[in-house]
């Protein structure tokens, strides 16, 4: 994702539901984000899907690597060489 150009990005409600159509076409060809604002304040991001779909994935990556770091630090993990023969065991299948 590309970062916000404040002075481009970031823009009243009320212009979005005017120019709707020009806000995506925006969000395509610039791939960042825009920020809505309603009376003043933040209340909204707007991204394109595929923008979407990646944090998702990054977002699961990273809650994955953090529920792995807990089980480590329980003492649950394998070493190496176990876990190394347990996919080439399970890959000869």
């Amino acid at each position: 994702m590309n970062p916000i150009r404040y002075r481009e990005d970031i823009r009243p409600l009320s212009e979005f539901r005017a120019n709707t159509a020009a806000f995506i076409e925006q969000i395509r060809t610039t791939r960042r984000p825009i920020v809505l604002t309603q009376h003043g304040r933040g209340a909204a991001v707007l991204v394109s899907i595929d923008e979407y779909e990646q944090m998702v994935e990054r977002l699961a990556l990273l809650e994955d690597v953090r529920r792995a770091e807990e089980q480590i630090a329980r003492g649950e993990g394998i070493d190496h060489e176990t876990a190394k023969q347990a996919l080439l065991d399970r890959f000869a299948r």
